[in-house]
């Protein structure tokens, strides 16, 4: 019979496993090599590219209010793409909505687009697990098909002028350095009047 010990260690190995491959997948979808060092990580940061268009945002909350893209002009917007049955979006989220109450006087948005998933499958999830920021509800799919690779977790940090600066692919620590390195330049761009 197998010890507590050695179930955690399989547990451990399998969500190393489960890591390699999604930044594996997440390095190949997104162009890039397959370096052990990148294949090691929880995410991948990629820039937005330059001539890649913005895609549209119409989305409703599960409070029914409607969010455009071109009605967050000025801010700093953070949309994660996620879905409740992905175990790197529920750990991530926690440490997101920590981003959103730290930074939300600085200008920064943050919002979860949740993938295809009926309200009520949601708002269950969320009595388990409670998310301040608004969760947007991607019904169709189609938001999510336009700003990912289809990875999840994936995070679009978009900038005041409203055009997408980059990309993360996979889980990250939203309170921590590497997190901050990459919004406070955002943050620190000029507000719209």
């Amino acid at each position: 019979m197998p010890s507590m010990v050695s179930n955690r260690r399989t547990a451990s190995g399998r969500d190393r496993r489960r890591r390699f491959v999604a930044a594996a997948s997440a390095a190949l979808l997104l162009g890039g090599a397959v370096p052990w060092r990148v294949a090691r990580a929880a995410h991948v940061v990629r820039p937005w590219p330059a001539d890649r268009p913005v895609p549209p945002l119409d989305l409703l909350d599960l409070d029914g209010k409607r969010w455009r893209l071109e009605a967050l002009a000025g801010k700093v917007v953070v949309f994660n793409f996620w879905a409740t049955w992905c175990k790197p979006c529920r750990i991530e989220m926690p440490s997101l909505a920590a981003l959103a109450a730290r930074r939300s006087q600085d200008g920064v948005v943050v919002a979860a687009v949740n993938y295809l998933e009926p309200a009520a499958k949601i708002r269950s999830y969320l009595e388990q697990a409670p998310f301040k920021p608004p969760i947007l509800l991607d019904s169709d799919g189609d938001a999510t098909v336009a700003w990912t690779p289809r990875v999840f977790p994936t995070t679009v940090l978009i900038g005041r002028d409203g055009r997408p600066a980059q990309t993360v692919v996979g889980e990250l620590d939203w309170q921590g350095a590497e997190a901050e390195s990459l919004l406070q330049p955002l943050v620190a761009g000029r507000r719209k009047a």
